[in-house]
């Protein structure tokens, strides 16, 4: 009895809930980030101030929503974030009767908001949803059985939309910026001396200086060689640059790259040039326009040429793309696309808080995405044309890369959503 006792004591204090909710708001809310628990009344003397806004349970006392989302969305510096979390409408009979039992504090009417509704009440109020979830199946604090419930099966398809809690991240719309940044362009290269010269030529000119880094992979042709010769004859308006990686694999490379950048623009783009060079300036455009904060490229919407992508590769890159998505809370239809575009101030975000993933990624794709949507940044897919290479073979191994990437989908799980 006396475990029943602290069992009841717990749900009418909300003491579980209570901890789980905060837990869930500190994952959502960067590190060191100025914060403002907003209650029913907002300040009205901090305008452009917080980098969050965190309205927890506060909604269903609101009288106009709209309004005081958008009144919320005024106090947020420019990258700022609004997270609510709000009682799932599907509980409004549960918690009454809990209510009317004496299990659960008594509160006057309030309004009873659906994931729908938030989102819709967000756009209202000029915000853009960057991730929507849900969390708490199973309230009440029970060893072993509430962990094993709230933690796995609360998370999984279906069972998850019976959760207690539901949660978005929204972010204010930004203006258009204008084109005086610079950009600089990371080109890993390995074995693609006879791209070299196409890459110079076709990548276009962006902002107002744009400066392309290829970083050299020990290759086994003259790729070195052939980028020193380019590098030293090279005449037109790019600044050209070369360094060696120091390790393995496409993730040390860009992050050699990125350490070496000078440009405000971050981009990826791979030397084999599957994708076509002159597609690069969409996704410069799609980031100053404000479409995104993280630019994806996307090979599985255009059609493709017969062999640039072997049908056991496209089925797995359209189940990582499925997994993933879900993963993330965000929409990504494909993972391992080799063009990738993000500001360089959100970079250096992901770079500080890599110690929460780790040194984990030989490709580079998931360390960027990863640390994107643990940082809240809105994630957006650019469909691509993905044609035949044009010089040499792939330097993907489909099966121990296949395996690499299973476990990065189980990597992914334990970090970003079994939590």
């Amino acid at each position: 009895m006396p475990f029943f006792g602290s069992c009841i004591s717990d749900m009418r204090t909300g003491a579980y809930y209570h901890r789980s909710v905060e837990s869930l708001i500190s994952f959502l809310v960067p590190a060191h980030a100025r914060i403002l628990r907003a209650g029913i009344r907002l300040p009205s003397d901090s305008p452009g101030r917080f980098d969050a806004v965190v309205i927890s349970d506060v909604l269903g006392h609101v009288h106009d929503i709209a309004t005081y989302l958008a009144d919320a969305r005024s106090l947020l510096a420019p990258h700022g974030r609004i997270v609510i979390t709000q009682y799932s409408q599907l509980w409004e009979p549960f918690l009454r009767l809990a209510s009317r039992l004496g299990l659960r504090r008594k509160e006057h009417e309030q309004n009873w908001i659906s994931l729908g509704d938030l989102g819709n009440f967000a756009e209202l109020a000029g915000l853009q949803v960057v991730t929507t979830g849900r969390k708490i199946l199973f309230p009440l604090f029970i060893p072993l059985m509430t962990p094993f419930i709230n933690r796995i099966l609360a998370n999984l398809p279906l069972l998850n939309r019976l959760c207690l809690v539901n949660y978005i991240v929204a972010r204010t719309i930004p203006s258009p910026v204008d084109h005086d940044h610079s950009v600089s362009i990371i080109v890993p290269a390995r074995n693609e001396a006879g791209t070299i010269a196409r890459i110079i030529r076709e990548l276009p000119v962006l902002g107002s200086s744009t400066e392309i880094i290829f970083i050299e992979g020990h290759s086994a042709d003259d790729t070195r060689t052939v980028i020193e010769h380019e590098v030293k004859t090279y005449q037109g308006p790019k600044r050209l640059s070369l360094a060696v990686q120091d390790g393995r694999g496409k993730g040390d490379a860009v992050r050699k790259g990125f350490s070496m950048a000078s440009g405000d623009i971050l981009i990826i783009y791979d030397a084999d040039m599957t994708v076509p060079a002159t597609e690069v300036g969409a996704f410069y455009e799609a980031l100053i326009a404000g479409r995104g904060d993280f630019i994806n490229g996307s090979r599985l919407v255009y059609p493709m040429r017969r062999q640039s992508m072997r049908t056991l590769n496209y089925i797995a890159n359209k189940f990582f793309g499925i997994s993933f998505s879900w993963l993330l809370g965000q929409r990504i239809k494909d993972t391992l696309c080799g063009t990738k575009v993000l500001w360089r101030t959100d970079y250096e975000h992901i770079a500080r808080g890599r110690a929460f993933f780790g040194e984990f990624d030989p490709f580079g794709d998931f360390d960027l995405l990863f640390g994107a949507a643990k940082l809240n940044l809105k994630i957006i897919d650019l469909p691509v044309h993905y044609g035949d290479r044009v010089y040499g073979t792939t330097n993907i191994s489909r099966f121990r890369h296949g395996w690499l990437l299973i476990k990065m989908v189980i990597f992914a799980a334990r970090k970003m959503k079994f939590v």
